[in-house]
């Protein structure tokens, strides 16, 4: 046989064996000759996905080298925490206390989704604590000077913090004033109207047995404490995701995309099932799950799927990514400025209702003191970027998680509150310096 005839079998066989390997490729020809065979280039994902658990191990390592930490940071802090807590004091990881933690980190948990948003755009909303405190005011009076149906008043106080927001927005987006002087005028103004509305007594007592306020209650709890509501909770949980990830594993191969494995999405619902039924065996041996927080978890589930899913969520990364490119790709940049604002506005108004079900009323504090801030400081906490175009709404809860954690466990050892205060912004301003080191460390490696 010819050296020639030999050559020809030889790439034959390379060949054959390249497309043995490949499952999807793109095809493009060389730069130097367009008039050249096209060549395959495999799409890096599925050669880490066919290395298996080292391929994975690799691509974990190549996202933290250049700046892709997630919810990394956040995770091993809350690992920390509840570690050095327990240590110092037992009863901190008992069912009761964890019970208390996961209600109230509700209330300011859904001041923090509508912050997630705000700050999405690179954007700030100052006002969210005066108009919790201005939602709570105006439910009280609606249903107490009124005698209006409590339900129709919850829904006009959500229409009123909606139509607040709405309003920061358009000033910012249509006359050009900046967000942080808007909501700074919106917190002074709203909280003053708050106080002409609770009058010189400062406080309205609301009917615990009403029915918003029993349903944020601290002693309403999903399906009236029976044991089966939490692992209802906790399966519907894991079929959602079950659903979800199957679904779209079926639609990426469909479009001819990398997708997940079933390995692989099995071991994440896996570890999800393992998550939720323990969470809801430690909530059962107190006293259930609160109401109050299976409203936020609904929350953040439906929140989620409007920015992941969504047109308008993926408008909302688009304008907050830059938004000179956002107006180039026809997006319409001050409509989406004024209905986050808007949403911002909403969820303020439904953590006031939160903090109105914990007291059974409207008083001065609600929405005061250190409300914003740590609201603020839940959703950069848990991840989500001051710069913008970056973040999840899942930061509300890891956020809350970190600062409700902090808290109840100064609280067990007796702590004053300025240590409270020091220890928070300490961790506030570790939180923003992981940000910024993330974030300088993608510009680097070419996706900042």
């Amino acid at each position: 046989m010819s050296d020639t005839s030999k050559t020809v079998k030889s790439d034959t066989t390379k060949a054959e064996k390249t497309e043995g390997v490949v499952e999807a490729q793109n095809t493009v020809a060389p730069a130097d000759d367009p008039t050249a065979a096209p060549v395959s280039v495999v799409d890096p994902r599925l050669l880490i996905r066919e290395e298996g658990f080292k391929g994975y191990i690799t691509e974990f390592k190549r996202k933290v080298k250049g700046g892709e930490l997630g919810s990394l940071p956040v995770v091993i802090g809350l690992i920390v925490i509840w570690t050095i807590f327990q240590l110092k004091n037992d009863l901190f990881l008992s069912a009761d206390n964890l019970s208390n933690i996961s209600y109230f980190l509700s209330a300011t948990g859904m001041l923090a989704i509508g912050l997630v948003f705000v700050l999405l755009l690179g954007e700030i909303d100052l006002s969210v604590g005066s108009v919790s405190g201005l939602a709570s005011a105006v439910f009280a009076v609606f249903v107490v000077d009124h005698s209006m149906n409590p339900w129709l008043a919850l829904v006009l106080t959500i229409v009123t913090g909606t139509a607040i927001g709405a309003l920061h927005g358009w000033f910012f987006a249509k006359i050009g004033v900046p967000a942080f002087v808007v909501t700074l005028a919106g917190l002074l103004a709203w909280n003053g109207l708050m106080l002409w509305l609770l009058g010189s007594s400062g406080t309205i007592n609301l009917p615990s047995d009403s029915g918003p306020i029993k349903l944020f209650g601290q002693n309403s709890f999903f399906m009236d404490q029976a044991i089966i509501g939490a692992y209802l909770l906790a399966g519907i949980a894991v079929v959602l995701s079950f659903i979800g990830n199957f679904g779209e594993q079926r639609r990426r191969r469909a479009a001819g995309v990398p997708f997940r494995t079933n390995g692989e999405i099995l071991l994440r619902v896996g570890l999800l099932a393992l998550a939720a039924f323990v969470s809801a065996y430690v909530l059962n041996n107190a006293s259930g799950v609160s109401n109050a927080l299976v409203i936020f978890l609904t929350a953040l589930v439906i929140v989620d799927f409007v920015l992941r899913r969504t047109t308008y969520g993926r408008k909302v990364f688009a304008v907050g990514g830059g938004i000179e490119a956002a107006r180039r790709a026809g997006i319409n940049v001050p409509m989406v400025r004024i209905t986050v604002f808007a949403i911002s506005g909403g969820f303020a108004a439904v953590g006031g209702m939160f903090f109105a079900g914990q007291t059974a009323g409207a008083s001065l504090s609600a929405g005061a003191g250190d409300t914003l801030m740590l609201a603020i400081a839940a959703a950069v906490i848990g991840g989500t970027s001051l710069f913008g175009g970056r973040g999840t709404v899942w930061s509300a809860l890891l956020g809350m998680l970190v600062i409700q954690s902090i808290r109840t466990g100064l609280d067990l050892l007796n702590m004053n509150t300025s240590i409270q205060y020091m220890i928070t912004g300490g961790v506030l301003l570790g939180a923003v310096v992981i940000d910024s080191v993330s974030r300088r460390s993608q510009m680097a490696a070419g996706r900042g």
